[in-house]
């Protein structure tokens, strides 16, 4: 980031600008994100794909293919994992919080859920959009997720059985499909998540959504065409005490910065009724994405224009940032514990008090018990089928096989072997199915090009 950050490492020609050039994609690359942790970066594309990439070690400059020796790659970063599911765009990507799962949406109005602890296993599809899925957001306790869709709803999702918690239309009445994505943002406090287009008197608006009760009674206001994009502040923030002045406890309040088609973005803190800053025509072209710095004092916004904007602000506009452990605290007061914290090990030792939380942790051993005496049942029927079938047993059948197999030969000396129907091993376990056959071709020291020939 220092290149970007200071002028004069800019101009330094030995400060690298870019790290690593990633080319795997076969098609319009319309997301990327950060995981939590930071070790991972998703990508989701045209070519239908979420790629995966992770850091690789350092094993010296590498020529970016195409870039006639001008360009090297820095660092090293390769894919780690290719999750194909989509039958269209994938239009965003979204990691849960503490980074247990991973979601995509996509123009084929689905949305998928992966295990990002075991990619690439799929958890859920959420089926219930009736148009383009353009944006997604978690909630930061891991409670919910929610979409939105060219089909003029935001719908919430509950990650506890991913199931639609509420679906919300009236804000999206008036909209048509004018915008190329819809990325919503759930503020880090949990309270209120805000979408992308919406109307208000037809004027476009960013709408408020209260947690509580799904209302939508706010709005951001002010923009002269269709919102693109809100992203909150990863940070909540408290008023900044001026030197000298005594300590007074002041109410947390959150940032949230707004892109639209005009061309302009707006800063605005939950604590003001005006924004805190506007900045207009910063590109040629539509705002396409927004990301703030870890600290919270920095954003970077891209453009469909193929520009990207970095502002940077102060504590004094911003306000004082409060530490994680704030955080935490006050995510535990108001929700409990998280979902997505807990892995599978955490929540047979946890102590739970959401008894959303005790539910979940029943539904799962209990799931787990299933699988158990499923696999128990089927291993002893196996047995039981193992040695006979049909009433004659393995190692009868076997010979007679290997009596009536048919070689021939061809004139230039290859071996074919005339395939044999074994309808009559119709027994439902294609376990003995496998063994027969490795038993007819494994005996004989032929290729697999042989044996189709």
């Amino acid at each position: 980031m220092s290149p970007v950050l200071q002028e004069d490492d800019e101009k330094d020609e030995n400060i690298p600008k870019m790290l690593c050039q990633m080319d795997n994609h076969l098609a319009c690359v319309n997301c990327v994100r950060w995981s939590n942790s930071g070790m991972y970066l998703a990508s989701g594309g045209d070519d239908k794909l979420i790629m995966v990439w992770k850091r690789a070690t350092y094993i010296g400059p590498s020529t970016v293919f195409g870039s006639s020796g001008k360009l090297a790659n820095v660092e090293q970063w390769r894919c780690v994992s290719i999750l194909r599911s989509h039958s269209g765009d994938v239009m965003d990507v979204a990691w849960s919080p503490h980074d247990a799962w991973l979601a995509s949406c996509s123009v084929d109005n689905t949305v998928v859920i992966w295990n990002a602890v075991k990619f690439p296993e799929i958890l859920a599809t959420l089926r219930g959009h009736s148009g383009l899925v353009k944006g997604l957001t978690w909630d930061p306790v891991g409670k919910y997720i929610a979409s939105q869709a060219d089909d003029r709803s935001l719908k919430v999702w509950r990650t506890l059985d991913w199931q639609l918690e509420t679906s919300i239309t009236k804000p999206f009445d008036e909209c048509g499909g004018t915008t190329h994505v819809l990325r919503l943002s759930w503020s880090p406090d949990g309270h209120y998540l805000v979408s992308a287009h919406a109307m208000n008197n037809s004027g476009p608006t960013a709408q408020i959504i209260e947690r509580e009760g799904w209302k939508t009674n706010m709005d951001f206001v002010g923009h002269r065409k269709a919102v693109t994009v809100v992203k909150f502040n990863p940070k909540i923030f408290k008023k900044k005490q001026k030197n000298g002045s005594s300590a007074k406890p002041s109410c947390p309040y959150c940032c949230c910065a707004v892109g639209s088609k005009d061309r302009s973005l707006s800063v605005w803190l939950t604590c003001l009724k005006r924004p805190l800053v506007v900045i207009h025509e910063l590109f040629d072209k539509s705002i396409m994405d927004i990301s703030w710095t870890l600290n919270g004092l920095g954003i970077l916004v891209c453009s469909m224009d193929g520009s990207v904007a970095f502002l940077d602000f102060s504590q004094d506009e911003l306000g004082d940032p409060l530490s994680e452990e704030e955080k935490s605290r006050i995510h535990q007061s108001t929700y409990g514990k998280s979902l997505a914290i807990m892995t599978e090990a955490q929540l047979s030792t946890a102590v739970i008090e959401n008894p959303e939380m005790l539910k979940y942790q029943r539904r799962q051993q209990q799931q787990q018990l299933d699988q158990k005496s499923a696999a128990t049942r089927e291993m002893g029927s196996a047995s039981s089928v193992a040695g006979v079938v049909n009433g004659e047993s393995l190692e009868d059948i076997r010979k007679n096989l290997l009596k009536k197999q048919v070689e021939t030969r061809t004139a230039d000396g290859r071996r074919r072997i005339t395939p044999l129907c074994i309808a009559q091993l119709d027994t439902g376990y294609s376990f003995i199915h496998q063994a027969l056959c490795d038993l007819i071709w494994g005996d004989l020291p032929l290729s697999f090009h042989q044996l189709a020939s």
